[in-house]
């Protein structure tokens, strides 16, 4: 009953925010009664915040399973960027996360998705590195929590100004790739500098 509900509930708060849910209208899309909600959730902010929790940790293993084939870095990040992209769960959780602001009693519930988004994303990429070979030029945590930020970030302005999905993929891997330009041409520049001292 439990799984049913967040199932409702992420199916209308999606298409109708917090306040353009209602409880009975979570309640009858589970074939559930009202009270039921109070009983698992105690409030309705608490259910969207957990329904909003779960879909992002969906979003992360769908695109952990899609980026599994990628035989180069590039297509890794394009695979994780066109899944994460594809679906609105980041925004419905960065909704998620402003909510908190006001209600600290449900911030730890996003600090662990937080958490584990960080934990499931450096296993995956340390695990895909190891299995090809593959040179990272930052150390796979910090890879892993910069593209959950930029994600969000992207996520959050695009649906401030209407992006589809589509414009959506293409700013995250414009700004990811920004990122990796910066860090190869700071190594280059490193390199040539050393290579000039030595000379």
């Amino acid at each position: 009953m439990r799984s049913k509900l967040l199932d409702a509930a992420s199916r209308l708060f999606k298409e109708r925010g917090l306040t353009g849910a209602s409880i009975s209208d979570i309640a009858a899309g589970a074939d559930a009664f009202p009270s039921q909600i109070t009983y698992y959730f105690r409030t309705k902010e608490a259910l969207f915040v957990e329904a909003a929790c779960r879909d992002m940790l969906y979003v992360a293993r769908a695109a952990e399973q899609a980026a599994l084939l990628a035989q180069s870095p590039q297509d890794y990040t394009r695979a994780l960027v066109a899944s994460v992209t594809a679906s609105d769960s980041v925004a419905f959780f960065a909704e998620a996360l402003t909510l908190t602001r006001r209600r600290q009693d449900l911030a730890p519930l996003v600090e662990r998705t937080i958490a584990r988004l960080h934990s499931e994303g450096l296993r995956a990429y340390v695990g895909q590195i190891e299995r090809h070979g593959w040179r990272s030029l930052r150390d796979p945590d910090t890879t892993s929590r910069r593209f959950w930020a930029v994600a969000i970030g992207v996520a959050v302005e695009g649906y401030a100004m209407g992006r589809s999905a589509e414009e959506l993929c293409a700013e995250m891997l414009r700004i990811i790739g920004e990122q990796a330009d910066v860090r190869l041409r700071v190594v280059g520049d490193a390199h040539t500098k050393d290579e000039e001292g030595q000379s």
